[in-house]
């Protein structure tokens, strides 16, 4: 009996195995064919709403595209998965890309939205005896290393006649930073929206100053260059989601920030001031911010934040023919 049943199960595995080999050159090709663009998001920003809303599936379903999203926590993070190769594609506010062109990333500028000055500050509490940036001479600054408003702190203390090397950074991301900001371990914090306009309804965090004649803090989208140069018409893709949504943000911000809310957890009336912010709209790179660009890149060179100098014109995607 015992030998039976061992043969029998040795008939039955074999049996499966040959049906799984067949099913799986039958399935081969279908495998072949199929194809993903990676897209890596942070949790505010048009492309979560593009991600929730499920348009972008659509439009790239007649291009034999599927989409995979992975989020992340801040701009940094997400351009040092592009350079990994995880992602394809992903967008950032100015400073995260130079540090990630400095380090090598493959990337490629694809768009960008307009200037937000106002949708980034440095922030004191509200009892704070800081009354100006060049107070901050001495004191601690909470930041997210390489992101936006890592040159907003560099141009506001440039303005302010504070040197770089006067000041302490405390490199945290928007959550520890917002901790340490209201446990009183940093005496400031620069930081983007939605967390900027959080703060500043939720405990009434003052802004020494936010990005109004100092920085443009534009958002720059992304690609990998191998991406951008195999697959054009996806990336093209995303960039009319992206228009698309835009355009339905600035047409019902009150909808918008209630479709926010739940996906970030901040309530509708603080996400309709961060919205209010923001351009929401998505163009090709011209010279002017490329040149604008180049400025960021040239800043943190001089200041010993990048290794060695980069050239923007090196990272913009190539013009149509």
């Amino acid at each position: 009996m015992p030998f039976d049943i061992t043969r029998r199960a040795s008939l039955l595995l074999a049996a499966g195995l040959a049906t799984s080999l067949a099913a799986g050159l039958v399935a081969a090709p279908a495998l072949a064919q199929e194809k993903v663009v990676r897209i890596g998001y942070q949790k505010y920003g048009t492309l979560i709403l593009l991600k929730n809303k499920g348009l972008l599936e659509s439009r790239l379903k007649p291009l034999g595209y599927s989409v995979k999203w992975a989020e992340f926590p801040a701009g940094p993070q997400l351009l040092e998965a592009l350079n990994a190769g995880a992602i394809d594609f992903g967008n950032t506010g100015e400073a995260p890309p130079i540090f990630a062109q400095a380090a090598g990333a493959p990337l490629v500028y694809v768009g960008f939205e307009p200037a937000a000055p106002q949708g980034e500050a440095i922030l004191v509490p509200k009892d704070s005896p800081l009354k100006t940036v060049a107070d901050l001479k001495g004191k601690t600054v909470a930041l997210n290393k390489g992101s936006n408003v890592h040159y907003l702190l560099v141009k506001a203390l440039e303005k302010a006649g504070v040197a770089y090397a006067d000041i302490k950074t405390a490199f945290l991301t928007p959550a520890d930073a917002r901790a340490a900001f209201e446990r009183g371990s940093v005496d400031a914090w620069a930081i983007w929206d939605p967390f900027q306009a959080a703060a500043e309804q939720t405990i009434a965090a003052r802004p020494l100053a936010d990005g109004t004649g100092i920085v443009s803090n534009y958002q720059f989208y992304f690609s990998t260059r191998a991406f951008a140069d195999q697959a054009p018409q996806v990336v093209d893709a995303v960039l009319a989601g992206v228009a698309e949504i835009g355009a339905w943000v600035k047409g019902n911000p009150k909808a918008a920030a209630a479709e926010f809310s739940p996906l970030i957890g901040i309530p509708a009336p603080i996400l309709e001031v961060a919205l209010a912010r923001q351009q929401y709209d998505v163009k090709p790179i011209t010279p002017e911010v490329a040149a604008a660009q180049q400025q960021v890149a040239d800043a943190f060179l001089a200041l010993g934040l990048i290794p060695k100098p980069i050239r923007i014109a090196d990272a913009l995607r190539a013009p149509k023919s």
